[in-house]
C-alpha cells in the first residue's frame, strides 16, 4: 500500500508518516499543493491524503486539479476547523472521505484501508484467489488453509498484486511500491522476491501457480486454470 500525504504542518506530517510506516505503508510526504501534484504526476498511489489548508493553494484546489486531470485515486481530506459548506464542496469535487482533527490514528488507518478496498472492488478485508486467501487487515496469507510465511517485502508484493488482481504490474511499479523512489536496488531484485514467493506458494498448493509472468511487461495475480 502506497500513500501520498500532503500537509504543510511538518510535525503532524512526520507523526502520521511514522504511524503509517509502522503499519507497513509506504508513505511519500509533500508540504505544499504544488509539491504534491508533482508527485502525483510521477507515481501511482493507492490513496492520497490532503490537508485542506496548504501554504500555496488550498487542498480543495489540489483535489479539483487531480480530478480534472482524470486521476481516480481515492482521496481523503484532512483539516482542523472547517465549515460544513467547505466539507460539502470537497465531496462535490471528488473527495472520498473527510476527517476532522483531532482524530484517532487507528480509526484513520481503518478508514484508509476500507476506502482502498472499496476502490479495488472488495467489500471486506479478505481477498480470495483460488485457494489463496489474503487478509489485508491482518496481513496474513493462507494457501489451502495453511499460513504462507512471508517477509515484509514479500507480503507488500502480494498485497500490491491483490489490489490490482487481474492487472499486470510492472517491475517499476513494484520498485516504487517497495522503496518509494528512494535507494532503489536493481530491478532484478523483483524477480528474486517473486521467485521466492512463488516457491513458497507451490509448496503449500501442490504446485498451483497464482503469480504469472507477462513477458516484457511484469507479473499478474490470478487463479491458475
Amino acid at each position: 500500500m502506497r500513500i501520498l500525504l500532503i500537509d504543510q504542518d511538518k510535525s503532524a506530517n512526520q507523526a502520521l508518516t511514522f504511524f503509517l510506516k509502522n503499519k507497513g505503508v509506504v508513505v511519500d510526504s509533500a508540504f505544499s499543493g504544488e509539491e504534491g501534484t508533482e508527485l502525483i504526476r510521477l507515481y501511482d498511489y493507492d490513496l492520497i491524503l490532503i490537508e485542506f489548508f496548504l501554504p500555496d493553494i488550498s487542498g480543495h484546489e489540489v483535489l479539483k486539479k487531480i480530478r480534472l486531470s482524470g486521476i481516480k485515486t481515492p482521496i481523503m481530506m484532512l483539516s482542523g476547523s472547517i465549515t460544513t459548506a467547505q466539507k460539502i464542496s470537497c465531496f462535490n469535487a471528488g473527495a472520498d472521505d473527510y476527517v476532522v482533527r483531532p482524530y484517532d490514528k487507528n480509526e484513520l488507518f481503518a478508514r484508509i484501508q476500507a476506502i482502498i478496498r472499496r476502490s479495488r472492488g472488495y467489500a471486506d478485508s479478505i481477498v480470495h484467489v483460488g485457494q489463496m486467501e489474503v487478509n489485508l487487515d491482518t496481513k496474513i496469507v493462507t494457501v489451502d488453509g495453511k499460513v504462507l510465511h512471508l517477509t515484509g517485502k514479500e507480503y507488500a508484493l502480494i498485497e500490491l498484486l491483490c489490489l490490482r488482481q487481474g492487472m499486470t504490474v510492472s517491475k517499476e511499479q513494484f520498485l516504487n511500491h517497495l522503496y518509494g523512489g528512494m535507494d532503489e536496488p536493481e530491478m532484478k531484485i523483483i524477480d528474486v522476491f517473486l521467485c521466492r514467493i512463488r516457491n513458497k506458494i507451490k509448496r503449500l498448493s501442490h504446485g498451483t501457480e497464482y503469480i504469472q509472468t507477462v513477458w516484457g511487461r511484469g507479473y499478474i495475480l490470478k487463479e491458475s486454470k
